[in-house]
């Protein structure tokens, strides 16, 4: 793993340039008529921050069903600490990478890390594939419309293309089960000469087990767990549509609605060293909505608002993370020191 101080900087760089980019756009557009949009939305905000609150409490609802018995966790505590776990990583250029520890080592004192891990790594492999799923259906949504123009387009076409071949990759890794993961991490500790590191490796690779035959040991679970993340993405949709709602004159069409949250969970996948994404995600959805006739101003405002949203649920978060009595940094290490 790359040093602390390059992480640092990574972060630091990252966050000028995207905030470089937010400014200039803001400029650009003029801060009037986003805060116009503002204005128009008003109250409205409220509705928007529920909305993303039960994005989490969806994603927690997933986390507890891949616990496996006898391990169990209260959703109150699976959603304190997906919502604290995501105020962890949208600070960092490392993502997930430090928010999946940081949600197991908030729960440790009710699930041992080790399970909570495991669980959080099988409900992340759902996810990811619903995501995919969802940037696929997506760009066909987008490729159905008359008005796309051709870059807008081939980018739908090489994301479908993108989705296929993920999808392909699945199956086979399904079918064979390679021991990529620990492979890489015993590899990693012999360049490294970390015995620590080294020791781990078979509890790596009892967690590529546990993800490989989640399947046929949890069957029932299967169908719930499809649910819950189709209802992530549902309720996507629905924050976008709720918010282009009172910003457009006329109401939007429900399929404009779903391109846009497309677009918005692929700037996401890309951009994730990113912290929170900032400028890339208004710069993608202001250039997606000039494509489509709606206007720069409306992605602008649509890509800000779910900033402030965003910002609402990191300061829940941390706040939870000091009731906790815990610091960012004590949380990953505790991840770190005792992954069972």
């Amino acid at each position: 793993m790359p040093s602390r101080p390059s992480l640092t900087l990574a972060g630091v760089l990252t966050t000028a340039a995207g905030l470089a980019l937010f400014v200039w756009l803001v400029w650009y557009v003029g801060p009037a008529a986003i805060w116009a949009g503002f204005r128009q939305i008003g109250w409205g905000l409220a509705a928007i921050v529920a909305i993303a609150g039960l994005r989490f409490a969806v994603r927690a609802a997933a986390w507890q069903r891949c616990l496996e018995p006898p391990h169990r966790l209260r959703f109150a505590d699976a959603f304190a600490a997906v919502v604290s776990g995501d105020a962890v990583g949208n600070l960092t250029p490392l993502g997930p990478i430090v928010g999946e520890p940081a949600k197991a080592a908030f729960v440790r004192a009710r699930v041992p890390i080790g399970a909570a891990l495991t669980a959080l790594a099988i409900e992340n492999v759902l996810y990811t594939l619903s995501v995919a799923a969802m940037i696929a259906a997506g760009s066909i949504a987008l490729l159905l419309r008359a008005d796309v123009a051709a870059p807008l387009r081939n980018a739908g076409e090489i994301a479908i293309a993108g989705v296929f071949g993920l999808y392909v990759v699945t199956l086979w890794t399904l079918w064979r089960r390679p021991a990529v993961l620990s492979r890489a991490v015993a590899a990693f500790a012999r360049w490294t000469s970390s015995a620590s590191l080294g020791a781990r490796v078979e509890k790596v690779k009892a967690l590529e087990d546990q993800v490989y035959t989640f399947a046929s040991r949890r069957r029932h679970a299967l169908l719930p767990l499809a649910a819950l993340e189709l209802a992530f993405h549902a309720l996507g949709v629905l924050e976008v549509h709720l918010t282009l709602w009172m910003l457009l004159p006329q109401p939007p069409l429900l399929i404009t609605s779903f391109v846009l949250e497309t677009v918005n969970r692929l700037i996401t996948v890309v951009f994730k060293p990113v912290p929170m994404q900032v400028g890339v995600n208004e710069a993608g959805t202001a250039v997606v909505t000039q494509m489509i006739g709606m206007g720069l101003e409306v992605g602008l405002t649509l890509a800000i608002v779910r900033k402030a949203r965003i910002l609402f649920w990191m300061l829940v978060g941390t706040v939870l993370l000091v009731r906790q009595g815990l610091l960012t940094r004590r949380v990953l290490e505790d991840a770190h020191v005792h992954p069972e």
